[in-house]
């Protein structure tokens, strides 16, 4: 039995797959009696059989060795494609996390999105979305992965454009697939350069051929720098972070998860490949820069933000330049641990969001306040999932960040810095938010606000439980360090940075005045509320240059291409009705036409012959 379970543990990715399946009829509109309610069920039950399967495997791998498996695919003229594997401990615990914020969120979903004519749709998207991101966590090839990860960007596409007769969704969705396909391009000759070199692509063999190659540096910097370009995109990390913020306007249960596992798989690719970015330290400088950059920036910009979703959204990209900051530096554990810890918080968090969205019809934070009174639950999951997100004891978020000055402290002290500072700041955004939400006086949209309906309660209590008791498992999974072992220095740093955040937002936004605060300089606050005027940049740059280049092109088509197409054309006619006018009608006369003709082409071939 245990090895059925553990030989069919590459099964449960499937299982997301499945429900999508089993969900057309309704997606479709075959059926229509039931309507589309039925198309949920199938894909909350897969998803339920996932999470069983998984919790009975990863008891079976928990301190075993990994165990592979082997699927061939294809075979065609000497060339094997196979799909590999790997059920180890980390790799199933990733799978099973995936798995429990899919459920979470698909049972939210069936309370915000019950009125959703396309329900069906939306749910068979979500079991597409969770098995990719659950076949991305036991993976063990980069050629798989590479696939997987492109279904990733078709379904965020996808889901992104739920809505698809509102213009900005249409905008948002073309916009979060043609910036990763930016990076997914790289990626792809990333790739293939790789494949040809090391001659596989399976993870084991990659990291047995990093510990003999002897490449130029060159070519290591190459291929690093490619292999980091599509999770750049992926982690929506600067330069390719500006779809996430846009991805703000599709489903708020579809946000849980894009900001909490999807955006996590980017990452955790370049966990798996690590052993090749480490061959060029090129690639782990830009690495770190890159994530020092979209850690402060977004976080800064979070703070200028007044929709709501949007404002939470710029964190995960901040958090996620801190993971790709430890990956750069060479300390994974850190960086794995920060992913857990903010996946958690971050789902959470959302989910108190979408339930102050669905009841107020509103994300605009100026027009809330006084939602405290009337929506406690809600008000519990924000608080709880706020203080895991930031360094506050003895919640996961600390520990997380405890485990970064651990490893960085000797090396890196300058990235310390940058983590205390990140950490500040998101506490004081997310002060601000609860300030202008929560306290205050009930405004118009926020007097008739009743709290949530028990299918959207169940899963945001049952997730702020989870969110409490996340730092008992991280014990258990030998995750965190004794607390004899706490630096002072670095629990007081690490407080104290978190208690400035939440006294400058109170000081600020704990007030009844309901004006928002502006900066003594405004040029400031509109560098932050336009995102360090990015767009702007790509408008005048890379969009000003692409439509160059299709004016360009349109004008050879039309007068180069076309011109030639209708010059042929023209000279066939004019041919023709010359011809029209010059013949005769006799058989004869066309006779002897053809046979000189015959005659010439023959005798020019001939000499041509005669002569080579």
């Amino acid at each position: 039995m245990e090895q059925m379970l553990l030989d069919t543990g590459w099964w449960i990715p499937g299982y997301g797959f499945v429900g999508a399946i089993l969900s057309i009829p309704w997606m479709t509109r075959l059926v229509r009696r039931t309507g589309p309610r039925p198309a949920a069920y199938i894909n909350i039950l897969m998803t339920t059989i996932a999470f069983v399967h998984g919790t009975v495997l990863l008891q079976l791998v928990w301190n075993h060795e990994p165990y592979h498996i082997v699927v061939n695919w294809w075979t065609v003229a000497g060339l094997e494609l196979n799909l590999t594997f790997e059920l180890s401990a980390l790799n199933v615990a990733a799978m099973e996390s995936v798995t429990v914020l899919s459920l979470l969120a698909q049972v939210f979903a069936l309370g915000y999105m019950e009125k959703d004519w396309a329900l069906a749709r939306f749910f068979a998207l979500v079991g597409f979305f969770e098995g990719a991101m659950s076949a991305v966590a036991i993976s063990n090839s980069l050629l798989v992965s590479y696939g997987l990860l492109e279904l990733l960007t078709l379904s965020t596409y996808l889901l992104v454009g739920f809505w698809y007769a509102q213009p900005l969704v249409v905008k948002a969705a073309r916009d979060a697939f043609l910036t990763k396909r930016a990076g997914d391009i790289v990626l792809f000759a990333g790739v293939i350069a790789l494949s040809s070199i090391a001659g596989s692509l399976d993870f084991d063999d990659l990291y047995q051929w990093c510990e003999t190659t002897d490449i130029s540096p060159t070519t290591a910097t190459l291929i690093g720098l490619a292999l980091i370009a599509g999770p750049i995109g992926k982690c929506a990390q600067f330069p390719l972070h500006l779809w996430l913020d846009e991805a703000m306007e599709g489903p708020n249960p579809a946000s849980i998860l894009r900001n909490s596992v999807v955006v996590t798989g980017g990452a955790y690719i370049l966990i798996k490949v690590h052993p090749i970015l480490y061959l060029s330290p090129v690639v782990t400088t830009t690495l770190m820069v890159i994530g020092t950059v979209t850690a402060i920036g977004a976080t800064l910009v979070s703070i200028a933000q007044i929709d709501i979703k949007r404002t939470i959204s710029y964190t995960t990209s901040a958090y996620l330049g801190l993971v790709f900051i430890a990956i750069g530096a060479k300390w994974i554990s850190f960086a794995l641990i920060l992913l857990f810890a903010h996946a958690i918080a971050k789902a959470l968090l959302f989910m108190s969001v979408g339930c102050i969205i669905l009841t107020t019809n509103n994300q605009d934070v100026t027009e809330f306040g006084g939602l405290g009174k009337s929506m406690p639950a809600t008000t519990i999951a924000y608080i709880v999932g706020g203080l895991a997100m930031t360094g506050v004891f003895p919640l996961a978020g600390f520990w997380a960040f405890q485990a970064g000055f651990e490893a960085l402290w000797l090396d890196y002290p300058w990235a310390i810095g940058v983590i205390l500072l990140v950490n500040g700041l998101t506490a004081f955004n997310l002060t601000r938010v609860f300030g202008l939400v929560f306290l205050g006086t009930t405004q118009p949209k926020t007097r008739r606000a009743p709290e949530v309906p028990w299918p959207l309660a169940l899963p945001m209590v049952f997730l702020t439980v989870l969110t409490l008791i996340t730092p008992v498992a991280m014990w258990r999974f030998a995750l965190l360090p004794e607390l004899d072992n706490i630096n002072l220095w670095e629990f007081s740093s690490i407080s104290l940075s978190s208690l400035l955040g939440f006294l400058v937002g109170g000081l600020l936004y704990f007030r009844t005045d309901r004006s928002p605060v502006k900066l003594s300089l405004p040029w400031v606050q509109e560098l932050l509320t336009y995102d360090f005027y990015v767009e702007k940049l790509y408008d005048k740059t890379v969009v000003w240059s692409v439509y160059q280049l299709s004016q360009v092109t349109a004008w050879i088509d039309r007068y180069v291409v076309d011109g030639l197409v209708n010059l042929v054309g023209f000279a066939t006619i004019l041919s023709s009705e010359s011809l029209k006018y010059g013949t005769s009608g006799q058989m004869q006369n066309y006779v002897l036409t053809i046979t000189i003709g015959i005659g010439v082409m023959g005798a020019t071939v001939a000499w041509l012959f005669l002569s080579f």
